[in-house]
Parts: structure tokens; C-alpha cells; sequence
């Protein structure tokens, strides 16, 4: 079996959004469903601002003789910008192994495969929790996520409507202007994040802040929220109040349980319990368990991001190349 490594170059190439969307989907649905414990990631500090992660995984495959359909790994470095702290750069491998034989088949670009993939849960979350009339799209933060959660919801809904928020406004309206000449979208900056939110079917948060930048007074009722900046305890993007307030929907319930930030704080303050996790997406998308209830409910999908993700997504590239 001959090996091949996809530089962030070949990710872009190869990892188109509707494919992707499409393997996540699939992914997440086959997480939910086997009954077999992933391991948590593992975050091992290196210096304030420097992180090493490893984060092994496998999706099972009832089909095959063994069950196992994929298996491997991630590991990246994260190192944030001492200048702007908010901001971070991940570099690193997705490996995946033939789960017949056990050799490696191909490895990816975390960054790039990270990037895009991210995007896409969003978009799978979104597709099955958010109002299917959902044209207004509000997105907190003007950075690669931004970027990459605009190309992917739009693949998901009709988007007539995008609103950019972030603390520097030039950034927000030159960010808006760019993502308006290549998607064709009306994009623009608003000023005022409450303004923002005003008549939004969908806010994404993409930031790296470390305090509540989305608060439940701002919200409406029937808004899907893709809650997406935070992926460990500490940071968090929303008050305890829309946490309360949202019909909670975790990628990974032991995940959230272990490093969702906004969970745990309002949970500290003794304001939910671990059953305010509703289901995980996966469980929605199997039918096992009811994401939106009604018009009015306030969806708040929690992306940490899983490996199986990766390994999807990876894998997918691999297929569409050698085809």
C-alpha cells in the first residue's frame, strides 16, 4: 500500500465544503451510535502561550468483519500570539491507518484539514437544529473561522443575510468586504454587537475570547447557536444565562462534561446539571433524540471538535485524490 502525505496545498484542493459536510455527517452519526468509549484528547502545556495535543480516535463500521472502519490520530502544536493572544496558529498531522492491515495510509495537514472541517460540524449542526426558514447568519469574530463557517453554512442554508462582529470594526468591515466579493453574500460589519443579533436566525461565535462576548438578552428565541472559539476549560464566548436558557447539544457529552467551557461554569455555579446536555449531534442526526422542538427554541450546538473529524475528513481527501 503506498503511502501520501496532503500538504495544506493538497487540503485545499481536495477538501471541498459539500464533501466534507457530508463525511462529518456520517461521522458523527456513527460516533453517537457505537457504544465504544473514545479517549479523551490530551493537552500537555508547554509554555504559557504553547500547547502540545494528542488526540487518538476510530469510527466503527458494522459492516466489517472487525467493526473497525477508521482509526488513527492528531497531534498539533498551538501557539498563540503573545501581541494578540486571541489569535492562535495550529500545526500538525492527521494520520490515518488502513484498519485491516494496520499500515498508514495517508496523513494531512491539521491546520488546513482543522480549518475546514470545523466549519462543517458547524454546518451539520446547523442543518439539523436550526429553523430550515434560517436566512440571517451573524458571526462573532472576523478570522480563518469566520471565513470557513460563512462557506460552509451557506452550503446548508439560503443565506440572504451576513452580519460580522468583532471588537476592531476596520477589521470586521474589510473582512466583510472581502467575504462579500468572493461568495456573492451580502456581508457587512455592524458596529454594535447587539445590533448584531438583532433578527438573527444563527449566530456563530469564532472568537478567542476569554469572557462572555454573547449574552442571552441579546438573543431571540428560535436562534441556533454554533458556539465554536473555546476548546478547553477556562475561555468562554456566552453567559451562564443563554447557557441556561438554550436547548444544550454537545458533539461529544463526555468532552463537553470534561472541557466545555461555558457548561462548566455555569454548571459550577450550580445552575444546570450534566443533563442539561439534551443529546449529542450525532443522536440527533440517528433520530434517537429531538434537537429542535419548536420555532421558538434557542439551539446551542457546542463545537469542540472530536477526532473522528479529522480521521473523516482526511480519509475523504485520500478517496477523492486516488480516485
Amino acid at each position: 500500500m503506498s503511502y501520501a502525505h496532503y500538504d495544506p496545498t493538497a487540503v485545499i484542493k481536495w477538501l471541498d465544503y459539500p464533501g466534507c459536510i457530508a463525511a462529518v455527517r456520517l461521522a458523527m452519526a456513527a460516533f453517537s451510535a457505537s457504544e465504544a468509549p473514545q479517549p479523551l484528547r490530551t493537552i500537555i502545556p508547554l509554555a504559557p502561550l504553547k500547547v502540545l495535543a494528542l488526540m487518538p480516535g476510530f469510527l466503527m463500521d458494522e459492516a466489517a468483519a472487525d467493526k473497525l472502519g477508521i482509526y488513527g490520530g492528531k497531534i498539533i502544536s498551538v501557539v498563540r500570539n503573545p501581541e494578540n493572544p486571541g489569535r492562535s496558529k495550529h500545526h500538525g498531522l492527521i494520520i490515518v491507518f488502513d484498519p485491516k492491515t494496520g499500515e498508514l495510509v495517508c496523513s494531512a495537514d491539521a491546520g488546513e484539514v482543522t480549518e475546514i472541517r470545523t466549519a462543517c460540524a458547524s454546518a451539520v449542526a446547523t442543518d439539523a437544529l436550526a429553523r430550515k426558514c434560517a436566512k440571517r447568519l451573524t458571526i462573532f469574530g472576523a478570522g480563518a473561522q469566520a471565513k470557513s463557517h460563512i462557506e460552509a453554512l451557506r452550503h446548508v442554508r439560503d443565506l440572504e443575510d451576513v452580519r460580522i462582529w468583532a471588537r476592531d470594526y476596520d477589521k470586521a468591515a474589510n473582512f466583510a468586504a472581502d467575504m462579500a466579493l468572493s461568495t456573492g453574500l451580502r456581508v457587512y460589519a455592524v458596529a454594535s454587537a447587539p445590533d448584531a443579533c438583532k433578527g438573527a436566525d444563527i449566530i456563530c461565535t469564532t472568537t478567542g475570547s476569554s469572557e462572555p462576548i454573547l449574552f442571552r438578552d441579546w438573543v431571540e428565541d428560535g436562534t441556533h447557536l454554533n458556539i465554536v472559539g473555546s476548546s478547553g476549560p477556562g475561555p468562554v464566548e456566552v453567559d451562564n444565562d443563554l447557557v441556561v436558557a438554550s436547548r444544550y447539544i454537545a458533539d461529544s457529552r463526555r468532552s463537553v462534561l470534561a472541557a466545555g467551557a461555558e457548561f462548566l461554569v455555569a454548571k459550577e455555579a450550580g445552575l444546570i446539571s450534566d443533563d442539561h446536555i439534551v443529546a449529542e449531534i450525532g443522536e440527533v442526526l440517528n433520530g434517537t433524540v429531538i434537537g429542535r422542538r419548536s420555532d421558538t427554541d434557542i439551539t446551542f450546538y457546542k463545537s469542540l471538535g472530536h477526532v473522528v473529524q479529522d480521521l473523516c475528513s482526511a480519509a475523504y481527501i485520500h478517496a477523492k485524490a486516488t480516485a
